[in-house]
């Protein structure tokens, strides 16, 4: 008799926070002590610029959230940011999404506002999301796994990984 597909049991770590702040770096926040902080280099080649793009990785679990930094300004006006950062958290996961649920976030006392994105089903990445304060700063993020994204057997570590992106948003300062 053929045995019911199963998934491997995922032990979580405890969560826990340390401070990303560079003193180089136009913004900081706290990422988890499971995550390791690490220049992006996959995607920018280390362009002069994008000297501010990093990526968490989270090797216990598989997962990145790719970071990407731009300064708001008349060539790249807020309202073109915004636009992008739409093509490639909503048009770019349409098509294998179930679903996609935005939520607005605002921190008034920070300055950091924005949307983040609950993607549902088999898409490539299940949380994206931007935060800017309208006028200079603009952050894009996005969680991936290293795996053929399977919804069921990714959820726990999803749900996990939501918590702490939203302590990053919630922690995040202009500097």
């Amino acid at each position: 008799m053929p045995k019911p597909r199963g998934y491997y049991q995922i032990d979580l770590p405890q969560r826990q926070y340390r401070q990303f702040n560079s003193g180089t770096f136009p913004y900081s926040f706290e990422y988890p002590v499971y995550g390791e902080i690490t220049k992006d280099t996959n995607m920018t080649g280390a362009k002069p610029e994008t000297p501010y793009w990093i990526n968490i990785d989270f090797p216990t679990l598989g997962g990145r959230i790719y970071l990407s930094y731009k300064q708001v300004t008349p060539a790249q006006p807020i309202y073109k940011l915004i636009e992008d950062a739409y093509t490639m958290s909503v048009d770019a996961h349409d098509k294998r999404a179930d679903y996609i649920e935005e939520s607005v976030f605002h921190n008034d006392s920070t300055h950091v506002h924005g949307l983040f994105y609950k993607v549902g089903g088999n898409a490539a990445s299940a949380y994206q999301f931007f935060a800017t304060d309208s006028s200079k700063h603009f952050l894009r993020g996005a969680l991936y796994f290293d795996v053929t994204p399977n919804a069921d057997s990714l959820k726990p570590v999803n749900e996990f990984l939501k918590t702490d992106i939203e302590h990053i948003l919630h922690t995040l300062r202009w500097n």
